[in-house]
């Protein structure tokens, strides 16, 4: 691997990566060489378009490349697993889309393969590795809101796309897993890991099958305390996007943090009702994703959210899945 440089792959074509392309491209000690699709004429048209100097018609000759360090892996849900384990593998580092995986068998297959190249691999759980979401669960775990008794997140938009790969459930789609699992990460990331959940679904009738995708999902999670928490998520609403801390002296609003923009806004409500605002949203959220992989890969700094993290979200959303299947509390399998 180059000393000082990590050279990155793309691995798909898929429309996040205009999110990716210009954090790679400034962040230090990051090159961005080569991107990877399913046949040599996508991959052409599309290192063309964003100026990508390599090209390449396979996954595989990807992960087979050794001048890549890193790739970035944003294929649909249902192949994260298999893609990250292969590129550890083949001595990749990896930052792979959320979510990791959507099990916690897969999860584990990840974490070993991780270990046992030697690489690093992280989840782009974009948001958590933002500054300001780290100043809110501080000031969560300084006690500036008090006892805190509950948080609450909402995401939704209406996907209004019928051939979506996340309408589609052999491709992992949902809005639990696509949007929900934002609201679901960060209640865990200010109050812990809860042990019991209970979720709702409403299912897509836009595939005819018994196996549907859920277009809304609306879950509450339990605590060890007195912690409650709860979320909702959708394609079938208007853009919204807020999560809430309430503790005993204060509550923490945040408005539009998925994902923290410049003109997302955290706000500290005392219990007398004065407010004021406190963090600094304008750092750009994945580029904070890229340099805490380069950092980790080039220096062996630690990774602000660790895979063990990344488990336990899935975990975590396993669960709400299948408390919405059966119609009862579930609770989280360690």
């Amino acid at each position: 691997m180059s000393r000082d440089t990590l050279r990155w792959g793309l691995l798909s074509t898929a429309r996040i990566n205009r999110r990716l392309i210009p954090a790679m491209r400034h962040t230090r000690r990051t090159e961005l060489v080569a991107v990877a699709s399913r046949s040599q004429a996508s991959a052409d048209a599309y290192a063309a378009e964003w100026k990508i100097p390599r090209a390449l018609g396979s996954y595989r000759a990807l992960l087979d490349d050794p001048d890549i360090d890193a790739v970035y892996i944003s294929l649909p849900n249902s192949l994260h697993a298999d893609w990250t384990v292969r590129a550890a593998q083949a001595g990749k580092h990896v930052l792979c889309e959320k979510p990791l995986a959507q099990s916690v068998v897969d999860c584990d297959r990840v974490i070993a393969a991780a270990r046992a190249a030697g690489v690093v691999v992280a989840e782009a759980m974009m948001v958590l590795y933002h500054p300001l979401l780290h100043e809110a669960r501080r000031l969560v775990h300084d006690g500036a809101l008090g006892e805190v008794t509950f948080a609450g997140g909402s995401f939704s938009f209406p996907l209004d796309r019928p051939d979506d790969v996340r309408w589609r459930p052999d491709l992992g789609g949902g809005a639990l897993w696509d949007i929900g699992i934002y609201p679901v990460s960060f209640i865990r990331w200010v109050l812990g890991e809860p042990d019991q959940v209970f979720a709702w679904q409403t299912l897509a009738d836009t595939i005819g099958s018994a196996n549907r995708v859920d277009a809304s999902t609306t879950g509450v999670l339990r605590f060890p305390g007195r912690a409650l928490a709860a979320f909702d998520c959708s394609f079938r609403q208007a853009f919204r996007t807020q999560v809430e801390v309430a503790g005993r002296s204060a509550t923490l609003f945040i408005h539009k943090p998925f994902p923290v923009r410049p003109d997302t806004r955290m706000i500290l409500r005392a219990a007398d009702d004065s407010e004021w605002e406190v963090g600094d949203p304008r750092p750009d959220p994945y580029r904070c994703e890229v340099e805490a992989v380069v950092a980790a890969a080039l220096d062996g700094a630690l990774l602000p959210v660790p895979l063990s993290s990344s488990r336990a979200n899935v975990a975590t959303l396993v669960a709400l899945y299948e408390s919405a299947r059966q119609g009862a509390a579930v609770r989280i399998e360690a």
